[in-house]
């Protein structure tokens, strides 16, 4: 069984980690009741447990690594974002307040993963609404929106 906290393997049956000490429980999405590890559905309400998805690690340098397939193609397909045209679009910019004062109480690798899982957050919301990134930086991003229609 791996642990949800750090990640390692432990023998089955364990109830806790056996490198870190966290306890070997998952939270039910639906009712938010504890459930030992391991266990396809909650013994509370019957909610079926499915294995977190590992996500692939993200390489902010290439669009394509973070870019979703159909917003990808619609793009691609569409000849004036290639031709160029005048158009009115929103452009979003997030970034995080008091970044380097947070950045300088926690160690750099707790700093990257906060700012990952971060990232991920926004991405997700920004392509659910047909945005655009146009760039990252080192605490935020950019994104247009309204770039991809005629």
């Amino acid at each position: 069984m791996k642990c949800s906290k750090c990640q390692s393997e432990n023998r089955e049956g364990v109830k806790f980690c056996e490198d870190c000490g966290a306890k070997m429980e998952v939270k039910c999405p639906s009712c938010g009741a504890f459930i030992a590890m391991g266990k396809r559905f909650c013994g509370e309400c019957g909610h079926e447990l499915k294995e977190p998805e590992k996500a692939l690690p993200l390489d902010y340098t290439q669009p394509q690594s973070y870019t979703p397939k159909h917003l990808a193609d619609k793009i691609l397909t569409t000849r004036s974002s290639i031709e160029g045209k005048r158009k009115l679009v929103t452009v979003f910019f997030a970034d995080v307040a008091n970044y380097t004062s947070i950045s300088e109480k926690l160690d750099p690798e707790e700093v990257h993963e906060i700012m990952d899982d971060a990232f991920k957050i926004l991405m997700d919301e920004i392509h659910k609404y047909e945005g655009t990134i146009n760039q990252f930086t080192g605490d935020g991003v950019m994104a247009l929106f309204g770039a991809g229609r005629h």
